[in-house]
């Protein structure tokens, strides 16, 4: 059973005024969503993901305790940065993996597969992060939105929380980005805003 979101909240604040037993406290709490939102992610990447759901939540988390003097607003907020940092750890993750030399660190798959599998996962999520780079330049809103569904495994109501939005906005805007989206990743010609 998740914790009270005021629990959450109250233990963010406590850690941001300096009280190092807050973190203790907040850490086995929170590492059950982080866990759920990183296998999500995960479960979406190609077969043979070198990246781990374990080791994707440790890289989040060692990037959020660096956080400390945050002033956090809610227990969606945090969510809202794990989601940022997540989104980094897997890019940096592609573009190390995309730099390594072929036949280095290989996934096993059968001849037939080897051709589309080789930097799928990459280009993916490569992809995925040059999108919301340029739908961030014109509509940062909508890229905010997407990152915290996406990455962040935020429900819409969560979403909305963080963005200080109604539910009925959220949904609106989440359609239209996600349609923009799905244009961008398929390289179909669409309308420049979302």
């Amino acid at each position: 059973m998740d914790p009270p979101a005021s629990e959450v909240t109250q233990l963010l604040n406590a850690w941001s005024h300096g009280d190092p037993q807050a973190l203790d406290q907040l850490a086995p709490l929170v590492e059950s969503e982080l866990r759920r939102v990183a296998q999500a992610y995960l479960s979406r990447e190609a077969p043979g993901h070198t990246l781990q759901p374990t080791a994707l939540i440790n890289e989040a988390y060692l990037r959020l305790i660096e956080w400390n003097s945050v002033e956090w607003r809610s227990r969606a907020h945090f969510y809202a940065v794990a989601a940022k940092m997540m989104r980094r750890v897997l890019v940096n993750h592609a573009v190390r993996r995309g730099s390594l030399k072929r036949g280095h660190d290989a996934v096993l798959v059968s001849l037939g597969q080897a051709e589309s599998v080789a930097d799928q996962e990459n280009a993916d999520i490569l992809a995925l992060d040059a999108a919301l780079n340029r739908l961030a330049q014109f509509d940062a809103r909508k890229s905010q939105l997407i990152e915290l569904r996406f990455f962040g495994g935020l429900t819409a109501e969560e979403a909305a929380e963080v963005m200080g939005s109604s539910l009925r906005s959220v949904n609106r805007e989440w359609s239209l980005a996600r349609a923009w989206l799905l244009r961008e990743l398929r390289g179909e010609p669409g309308p420049g805003g979302v």
